[in-house]
């Protein structure tokens, strides 16, 4: 099963936060065959954890990139993302990360209240 890991469970779980352990058994079996990251989340992840620690934003990424096939917003994802937001009501990011899900046929697992209500999306509480 292919899966896409929302930027809140990397910075969960990067960070030590409270669903940490629920996103570990998703983190701990990242491999390049089954997990995508759109490129969205890393900008989203170093962003976050750079406020506390650039070192750690940047092993953080380094792991992600090195874990993940990473998926570049080209010009069909962007227009992709475009359509999704407006069916659904999400924000640019939102809408990045689902669209890029789609295109991978992968399931987001996210905390993410948004997001969590559509369909190809594990809801972490």
């Amino acid at each position: 099963m292919n899966v896409l890991v929302d930027s809140c469970g990397w910075i969960e779980y990067f960070g030590g936060g409270p669903l940490a352990a629920k996103y570990e058994s998703y983190v701990a079996k990242a491999s390049r065959e089954t997990h995508y990251t759109s490129t969205i989340v890393i900008y989203e992840v170093f962003r976050k954890i750079a406020k506390l620690d650039e070192r750690k934003a940047l092993e953080a990424c380094a792991a992600i990139i090195s874990s993940t096939n990473v998926v570049p917003v080209d010009e069909n994802l962007a227009l992709l993302a475009a359509d999704t937001g407006a069916k659904h009501g999400l924000s640019m990011a939102d809408a990045i990360i689902k669209a890029t899900a789609d295109f991978c046929g992968a399931r987001i697992v996210t905390a993410d209240e948004h997001l969590g209500k559509l369909r190809g999306v594990q809801l972490i509480r």
